[in-house]
Formats: C-alpha cells, sequence, structure tokens
C-alpha cells in the first residue's frame, strides 16, 4: 500500500496565523524534555514553572501537565509578536502539523488542512523528514501525575 505522502507534503507557517496556538480549547502536554528546555529557557524551578504556566488535566487514573491556555483559548506563551518561548517551545508546538492523528491518512491531512491555512504551503517535506518528525515523537511521553 502506498503511502499517501509518499512525494512529500508542503507546509510553511503562514505570518499573522495564530490559530494552532489559540481560538480553540486544547491542550499542550509537556513531554520532561519539554519542562526542562523551558525551565531553562525562564530560569525557573520545576515545580515553580508548573504552579505558574501548568494544569494538571484529569484523565482519571492520572493527570497529564498541560500549559496553561486563556479565557480565550490562547496559549498562555502566546503574544501579539507571536509565541515568547519559541526556541524552547513543546515538541508538539515543533512538531505540528506532523502530528500521528493528523498523519494517518490523507483524509486527516485534508481534515487538517481546513482550520490551517500553511498547509499545501511553503517547503515541501519529503518522506523521510516527515518519518523523522514522527520518529522524534515516539518516546516523548507527556508527564503523568498521580
Amino acid at each position: 500500500m502506498r503511502c499517501f505522502y509518499e512525494k512529500g507534503l508542503a507546509f510553511t507557517c503562514v505570518q499573522g496565523c495564530n490559530y494552532c496556538c489559540s481560538c480553540e480549547p486544547g491542550y499542550v502536554f509537556l513531554s520532561q524534555e519539554d519542562l526542562e528546555k523551558l525551565c531553562a529557557f525562564t530560569s525557573m524551578q520545576e515545580d515553580q514553572f508548573i504552579r505558574t504556566y501548568c494544569r494538571l488535566v484529569n484523565m482519571g487514573a492520572f493527570h497529564m501537565v498541560s500549559l496553561l491556555e486563556r479565557e480565550n483559548y490562547d496559549c498562555i506563551f502566546l503574544t501579539k509578536q507571536g509565541c515568547s518561548v519559541y526556541n524552547a517551545r513543546p515538541r508538539q508546538c515543533r512538531t505540528y502539523p506532523f502530528w500521528r492523528s493528523v498523519m494517518e491518512n490523507e483524509e486527516s491531512w485534508e481534515a487538517e488542512k481546513a482550520s490551517c491555512p500553511g498547509i499545501g504551503k511553503g517547503k515541501v517535506y519529503s518522506k523521510a523528514e516527515i518519518d523523522e518528525i514522527l520518529r522524534q515523537q515516539t518516546g516523548q511521553e507527556p508527564i503523568i501525575r498521580l
């Protein structure tokens, strides 16, 4: 069976678009690596960073650590100039739109395209590049708190 992105896929962030960082409720779950990078960037200890910028999302038997959102659903780090922690942004942010759920099939990709004006524009990512981005997401499990 042929992979739908065998010939690559185009994507670039479109200037002025912050849709993936705002507008709708969602979660930016942090891995331990994400937390360490954000703490280094903000010069904060882990517990202080979590108390200030995160929420614990109840998943039933455990909680996962996610970045806070403002009342309008903007990410806590989204400013008028863009992401205030861009160089330390979480892997979830760095790998968008090449998430497993979006890359599952061509229909998922096309559905995401409806809300992301950068899909289909700009740099063409090769199949190898996309596969590497997907591989990097493995082993970066979100932080779990009991």
